[in-house]
């Protein structure tokens, strides 16, 4: 179609010119014959000519086009034969229907036509189910880049083997810097003789320079309890394939020589800046620190968070300085404030409640109006039973609030501060935190990823028992202009009986402490009892629940389950697993039950051996070394009890690794 428009196009000038030179020449012959017979004759065989030279262009045009369409025709079979292109042809079955000759080099002993596509990986599933326009799997060995044209059914690769390999040499050459810390460094050097603290000093800076010299990593002690270290990736890779073991052996070395010590390690990757890498390592110390010690935390630069360690219960402060120093900012911040709003999470148990009536209580101490934020509509029997006892106290029920309320009330100058949680989607209204300029945060639990990043105080001591024992504490250095109250004192009591299950886990020396001081303002341990007191139908179901039991790992896990459509409560699920915890040749206990609010909750408890912080944690939850939970959003028991055996076993598989 093309040359017959070039033919077209050529022709249509000539024949005007012979239109024109014939009208001319008739014209002459009218009025000069001869002239015009001689002009007439010249332009024929000027016109002869020129059509005959237009001829031969046209036949040369024409040959050329045909030779360029052939060798086009070689180049693009050369192409689709002999490139480095594998090029694969499916049907509508995912069969394969064609290979060219690269794809059949991929796997000489092999002949793929007819086969069925996943045969020769099963990465290429993803790519044809999924939609994926581009993927990389793995042929034989080497890495190949695939684009998938489902119009087409057709498959390119190309061979990237070369480019991955520079890239991962790129990333593995990065610079990683972490922070060491050495916990609680100066309380237990504070008790030690000078000739003690030399030794334990020479054995941390000794097994720490080793562990760097055997790994390649440059260290630096930069104060008498911070170690800097500078590495790679590729030696942060090694590390995490080992667990952090430097976290074991100086546990177990300096046990034998002096009290135990344990490290805190912060690092940070993912960049090339130093400066960013510095904040990410002292933000993922901040963290270490934030969950008990004993840890490390790797924070990379778009936010994702790796822990390792965590296998021993957090050690106990042996000085009050900083809850006194948390203390005088938190009456500063009070003092500065119109009013101030306590808020727990949600289901709020008796530590919370108790928590937030403490903190309520300081600021009444420093003469500022003081509220607590409950929803009354979610509370379960004992925390109902409290609220029974403060109706009878007027003043104290009054600064009772549901969070519309609150909400009206809030002002630019309010101060809110949460107690027994750091997780916004666990509070109990997130409009709340929303809104307010100053926010205060006070927890017992280790951290997790999701927290209040917006808090102005935080007061986070995994080593505590209870967030009613840090209240506690921090209440012995507010104003003494009134004290606590009978009712007020008991509140806060129950939380920390709650929390250590009548003093029994996670109890130290402080607990103990708080519980006197709170016994000495008024708090009535019958009261508390009342108040614990649970009734015929609860310990029947929980009886159900504890029927249910099975054992997992080495049979020292054990695992009870709820039927589906049957409700239970958040408080009787974590009871069940305390219970179960108290059972002989029980290390750890799991119970999954459906809560009411449409998610399958799991309480996990145990002795010390299993962390079931970081299992929690990998199902979306958390908690401490001995006592966690988490909610999921499935559609049965039976899926979230399988959920939580895979995560078992991994968790099982890595400690015997």
């Amino acid at each position: 179609m093309n040359l017959f428009y070039k033919k077209r196009a050529v022709r249509i000038p000539l024949a005007l010119l012979s239109l024109l030179g014939a009208v001319g020449a008739v014209l002459l012959m009218l009025y000069q014959f001869w002239i015009g017979l001689f002009f007439a004759l010249s332009f024929a065989l000027a016109l002869g000519m020129a059509w005959r030279i237009e001829n031969e262009s046209y036949q040369e045009t024409e040959k050329y086009i045909e030779t360029l369409s052939y060798r086009m025709k070689k180049v693009g079979e050369e192409a689709l034969l002999e490139l480095p292109i594998g090029i694969i042809l499916l049907n509508d079955k995912h069969q394969i229907e064609w290979v060219n000759p690269f794809v059949s080099s991929i796997f000489p002993e092999d002949s793929w036509v007819g086969s069925d596509l996943y045969e020769m990986n099963e990465g290429f599933r993803q790519i044809t189910k999924e939609d994926h326009e581009q993927e990389v799997i793995v042929l034989n060995g080497r890495s190949y880049r695939v684009y998938y044209k489902p119009e087409e059914k057709l498959l390119y690769l190309f061979d990237v083997t070369e480019r991955i390999k520079i890239q991962s040499l790129y990333y593995a050459d990065r610079t990683t810097i972490g922070i060491i810390l050495v916990d609680n460094y100066d309380e237990l050097s504070q008790t030690m003789d000078d000739q003690t603290r030399s030794q334990m000093n020479s054995l941390v800076t000794s097994l720490v320079n080793e562990w760097a010299e055997d790994n390649g990593i440059f260290v630096k002690r930069i104060s008498s309890d911070r170690f800097l270290a500078v590495f790679n990736e590729g030696t942060l890779e090694k590390l995490e394939k080992t667990k952090f073991a430097l976290l074991d052996t100086i546990r177990e070395n300096t046990s034998k020589h002096t009290s135990p010590l344990t490290l805190s390690i912060g690092v940070g990757t993912g960049t090339t800046s130093l400066t960013e890498l510095g904040e990410l390592a002292q933000s993922s110390l901040d963290l270490v620190l934030g969950r008990g010690g004993d840890q490390v935390a790797i924070k990379h630069q778009d936010g994702k968070l790796k822990f390792y360690g965590g296998k021993t219960n957090p050690v106990e402060k042996r000085t009050r300085v900083r809850a006194r120093v948390i203390s005088h900012a938190l009456r500063d911040l009070i003092q500065g404030s119109d009013r101030v709003f306590v808020m727990g999470h949600k289901m709020p148990d008796m530590d919370a409640i108790g928590a937030s009536i403490g903190v309520r209580k300081m600021a009444r101490m420093n003469n500022v109006e003081g509220y607590v934020v409950v929803n009354f509509d979610e509370l379960d029997a004992s925390v109902n039973r409290l609220m029974d006892e403060i109706e009878k106290d007027e003043e104290l029920f009054d600064h009772l609030l549901m969070p519309d309320e609150a909400l009206e009330l809030m002002t630019e100058r309010s101060l809110v501060v949460i107690v027994d949680t750091h997780k916004p989607s666990m509070v109990i209204d997130e409009r709340i935190l929303e809104k307010a300029e100053k926010v205060v945060l006070i927890d017992h639990h280790r951290r997790g990823e999701e927290f209040i990043n917006n808090s102005m105080l935080v007061y986070m001591e995994p080593y505590a028992s209870s967030t009613a024992e840090l209240v506690t504490e921090l209440l012995e250095y507010q104003p003494k202009n009134e004290k606590l109250s009978m009712l007020e004192s008991t509140a806060m009591l129950a939380g920390i009986v709650v929390d250590t299950k009548s003093f029994t886990l996670r109890t130290g020396a402080r607990t103990f402490e708080a519980a006197s001081y709170l016994r000495t303002n008024g708090a009535d341990t019958v009261m508390v009892q009342r108040l614990l007191k649970e009734d015929i139908t609860t310990y029947i179901e929980r009886s159900k629940l504890i029927e249910t039991v099975e054992f997992v790992g080495d049979g020292d896990i054990a695992i009870a389950k709820g039927v589906d459509g049957v409700i239970h409560s958040s408080v009787l699920i974590a009871q069940t697993a305390d219970i179960l915890l108290t059972m002989q040749g029980i290390s750890a206990s799991f119970v999954v039950a459906q809560r009411d609010d449409g998610k399958v909750g799991i309480s996990a408890r145990s002795l010390g051996d299993l962390n079931v912080q970081v299992v929690m944690e990998d199902l979306g939850g958390g908690g401490h070394l001995t006592n966690a939970a988490c909610q999921l959003k499935v559609e049965t028991v039976e899926e979230a009890v399988e959920m939580l055996k895979n995560t078992v076993d991994q968790y099982v598989e890595r400690g015997n690794e």
